[in-house]
């Protein structure tokens, strides 16, 4: 197994370190990837940024010709909610027992600077021993991944097809490990689907009931039935559809008075079983058949997508294998990110990033000794797919 080397830990651990004291809470980003930006410049990248709307976007390429390989990440944060309730400050890193804490260490400036001091790397190796790269390197940065997700990669990839620019693999950040770096690597996830459905009745008082229609009673036996459906059996690869309720609202609140309507939503995690349309099909004839007036707004978060085995995947296993002794598991658990926006170009998609117990929590933290290991796994899925054997 490879040895870490000191000083690269320590860069790598510094540009964490900086990343994390901007405040970048989405859709800001704070200046983190100006930071960046210099970096990957002084490399001999080109970048550009893009800002579409309220958010900021990074896309920076090196080489001219070859396949293209992107790191993907966002610079953006969750909110870190009260400061008093974290150990340290949030947005000061700080170091104890051996592990960095702080919003953003493990979801994902840790990851974005790994990227960094990879490239870094090599590209110094490249010049060092004058050795043929066969294709690019890309970086493709956002800052509204924790948000709606509307002007952030999905507008960048927009912008990279009517240039023309094709990504050929794409690693994504994201903390996708579990108890130890590199036990899992993401290579698919599942479409999202969210229904908001507004079910119609007829307000009346309680005593009257035979003059009123309550929605809340109306709506019992389809929502019955949709919650108890077998949708799927999944694959090899997905899970089963599910299908989860996560919000129903009915009445003004008075114990005399009889609703006029009802709002719930809804959410389906689906399989490539399944697709977006026929899921909304079922669920409106469901009603239907249950006479209920309704109306309804859907919103595709995301297809579900996968990226099979194949030269990505298995140069990430390989690298995983070769610095951390791990065999690493494949899965398409967890919730969505934007390589649902990066997948359906036809480009090869893994997330691979730190252990990821503590995300969105108070005392977010990262373990100080994966830093530069993460950077030396990037480093080798550089070489795996851009140097020749």
């Amino acid at each position: 197994m490879p040895t870490t080397d000191a000083g690269a830990q320590d860069a790598t651990l510094a540009l964490t370190r900086a990343l994390m004291e901007r405040e970048s809470v989405t859709p800001e980003d704070a200046g983190c990837q100006q930071l960046m930006r210099e970096r990957l410049e002084a490399l001999g990248f080109q970048c550009t940024p893009l800002r579409f709307e309220d958010t900021d976007n990074l896309w920076a390429e090196w080489g001219h010709a070859g396949p293209l390989l992107v790191f993907a990440g966002h610079t953006d944060v969750v909110p870190p909610g009260p400061p008093e309730a974290w150990q340290s400050p949030p947005f000061e890193p700080t170091e104890r027992d051996g592990q960095l804490y702080g919003r953003g260490a493990a979801d994902m400036k840790s990851s974005l600077a790994a990227m960094i001091v990879a490239c870094e790397r090599f590209l110094a190796q490249d010049r060092a021993q004058d050795r043929t790269i066969e294709g690019r390197i890309g970086f493709l940065i956002t800052s509204d991944e924790e948000g709606p997700a509307k002007n952030g990669t999905v507008r960048v990839m927009e912008w990279l097809r009517e240039r023309g620019i094709a990504i050929s693999y794409c690693v994504v950040g994201e903390p996708s490990s579990v108890d130890a770096l590199g036990d899992m690597i993401k290579n698919g996830r599942r479409g999202s689907l969210n229904g908001r459905i507004r079910v119609v009745g007829r307000q009346g008082h309680v005593a009257y009931p035979q003059l009123a229609h309550n929605p809340i009673h109306a709506v019992l036996p389809a929502l019955a039935e949709l919650t108890a459906r077998r949708w799927d059996e999944g694959n090899e690869f997905f899970p089963p559809t599910s299908l989860q309720v996560s919000n129903i609202n009915s009445g003004t609140g008075a114990t005399n008075v009889i609703p006029g309507e009802l709002e719930l939503l809804l959410n389906f995690r689906f399989s490539t079983e399944q697709t977006a349309n026929g899921l909304r099909r079922a669920v409106e004839e469901c009603l239907a058949t249950h006479g209920l007036k309704v109306a309804i707004d859907w919103n595709l978060s995301g297809e579900p997508f996968l990226t099979p085995a194949g030269r990505l995947v298995d140069e990430a296993r390989d690298a995983i294998r070769a610095i951390t002794g791990l065999e690493t598991e494949l899965s398409t658990s967890g919730g969505t990110s934007d390589g649902r926006f990066i997948a359906p170009s036809g480009a090869e998609v893994v997330e691979l990033g730190p252990v990821n117990a503590s995300i969105h929590r108070v005392n977010e933290n990262v373990r100080v000794a994966d830093l530069d290991r993460l950077a030396l796994i990037y480093e080798r899925i550089m070489k795996g797919l851009l140097v020749p054997a």
